[in-house]
């Protein structure tokens, strides 16, 4: 029998997604800061209205939920997605009052979308979005790269001895430092360390481009964060092709490879460790992806002739194809170019790219290369194992940060959560084969949502079927997620409505 939660475990899951939401708020004060200085005035309005929504929400929860109690397993995880969903929801009132919206649930969907780093949007108009609004959605997708959980951390979590089950809710398990909340704190210095430094150098080749120093200046920066946290947001609805710019084109790719790097890789180097560049297993694992689905993209670009010299094939081909594997989504073609341009192979070859993604404890999505290394040993393990004696012992290790010796419980846990995230990718491609897309338009696309990639064939666009705006939605958050959290946020709903039955049947 499963009982319903007592109402001291919902006072305090409450109480956590309260404190979410008060970062969730505190955020909002930057683009309303942008609004100001740009006299935009209506659009800071919009923000102010959404700023005063978070904080009722946080003070409504900071008064009835508060407890003494500490956070479990369980209330972290369910804290962790939980807190997201409701971010989402109050956190698209700015967009939703921008007008750029046909409805609650496309600006909802553009808020899940930053805030998983995924880059698909359903924003009407974007040339002629305010600098209040790219502001936010460029600060969304910076702040979920890190992750909200992280933010609120740093800042609002501060001597909670359960800190670290909310962290680990938000599909991160690494700590760099002993404590969760240093933790969170030196991944906020790596990303902002990385944020004066790339804006800058983006800032000095727009300039040289020709574009005036204001407008430079807050492009370098959109730019930047869209690209550190491949999230592949952009100021510009023809994304890197409105620029022209192979330097700008440069740049953003050293930003986001470095971008989908896991930050205790980071932390690692920046501690003198820089042999890790080279042994790490995350690294040798994406270079090796990208070899394999760069060759079949070659022979794919090949057989359709479309790009007719190298470096075409570079900023065209291999930019989005690497843009992909690091589940960034910027871009330097049409939408409709994966289908007309690229081909049947090259296509699938950035579908299969998408869907392996970046590293753990990163920016990215995917199935992660920490997880394809330790696909690959386990079956470089059993194959030694068959043909070792029966008397030997033997072992197999990867290197990430340190020696890790594998056992059943990893390589299960490993393939536990790339089948979910294949489950996921299956249905939604079938979903849009169901609606009439093609099945390499409805599987790229399906792959993109749930990778957190954020490259589109042309399906993702307002006038999208609903169900399939939802679906992605959720996609997005339950791939963003990894999964474990979600089944926790799912289990608790499952034992509230059998709890109250059970209630409702002994009386």
């Amino acid at each position: 029998m499963i009982f319903a939660p007592l109402r001291e475990d919902l006072k305090l899951i409450g109480w956590g997604i309260g404190h979410v939401i008060l970062g969730v708020g505190a955020i909002m004060l930057i683009p309303l800061g942008v609004a100001a200085l740009s006299s935009e005035w209506n659009v800071a309005l919009d923000f102010a209205i959404g700023i005063l929504t978070c904080l009722i929400f946080s003070l409504t929860t900071e008064l009835t939920c508060h407890s003494e109690k500490d956070f479990s397993w369980s209330h972290g995880l369910i804290v962790a997605a939980a807190g997201w969903i409701v971010a989402m929801v109050l956190g698209a009132i700015p967009h939703y009052l921008s007008g750029h919206f046909g409805s609650y649930l496309d600006a909802c969907f553009d808020l899940m979308s930053g805030y998983t780093t995924t880059g698909l949007y359903l924003l009407q108009d974007l040339d002629h979005a305010s600098n209040g609004l790219n502001m936010w959605r460029h600060l969304l997708t910076y702040v979920g790269g890190q992750g909200i959980i992280v933010f609120t951390l740093t800042f609002l979590f501060a001597g909670t001895a359960g800190a670290f089950k909310i962290y680990v809710g938000e599909g991160k398990e690494e700590k760099i430092l002993p404590n969760v909340i240093q933790t969170a704190r030196a991944i906020w210095i790596i990303s902002l360390t990385y944020l004066i430094v790339g804006s800058a150098a983006l800032w000095i080749s727009l300039s040289f481009e020709g574009m005036s120093p204001g407008r430079s200046l807050l492009h370098s920066i959109w730019l930047f964060m869209g690209a550190w946290s491949t999230g592949g947001f952009a100021p510009q609805s023809l994304n890197l092709l409105y620029y022209h710019s192979f330097l700008v084109e440069i740049l953003t790719m050293v930003i986001f490879v470095i971008g989908s790097f896991n930050f205790a890789l980071h932390y690692a180097v920046w501690q003198g460790k820089r042999s890790e560049i080279v042994k790490n297993v995350e690294i040798r694992s994406f270079a090796t992806t990208v070899t394999i689905t760069a060759l079949i993209m070659g022979i794919g670009m090949q057989k359709m002739g479309t790009y007719g010299n190298a470096l075409s094939v570079f900023r065209k081909g291999f930019y989005n194809l690497v843009s992909a594997h690091t589940t960034t989504g910027n871009n330097t073609i049409y939408a409709t170019s994966f289908i007309k341009e690229f081909g049947f192979i090259a296509m699938w070859a950035t579908i299969i790219a998408m869907a392996i993604g970046a590293s753990a404890c990163s920016t990215g999505g995917g199935f992660k290369g920490f997880r394809m290394g330790i696909l690959y040993r386990s079956i470089r393990w059993d194959v030694r194992r068959m043909v070792s004696p029966e008397s030997s012992v033997v072992v197999e290790k990867i290197h990430h940060i340190k020696d890790i010796f594998l056992d059943d419980r990893m390589i299960k846990s490993a393939m536990t959560i790339i089948l979910c995230y294949v489950a996921v990718y299956v249905v939604g491609g079938i979903l849009g084969i169901m609606y009439g897309y093609s099945p390499s338009v409805a599987f790229f696309d399906a792959v993109s949502a749930a990778s957190n990639t954020g490259h589109s064939a042309g399906l993702v666009s307002p006038g999208m079927p609903v169900l399939l705006k939802i679906y992605y939605i959720f996609a997005m958050w339950a791939g963003r997620l990894e999964f474990v959290s979600v089944f926790a946020l799912g289990g608790m709903i499952v034992s509230l409505y059998r709890g109250e039955r059970l209630k409702r049947t002994l009386r």
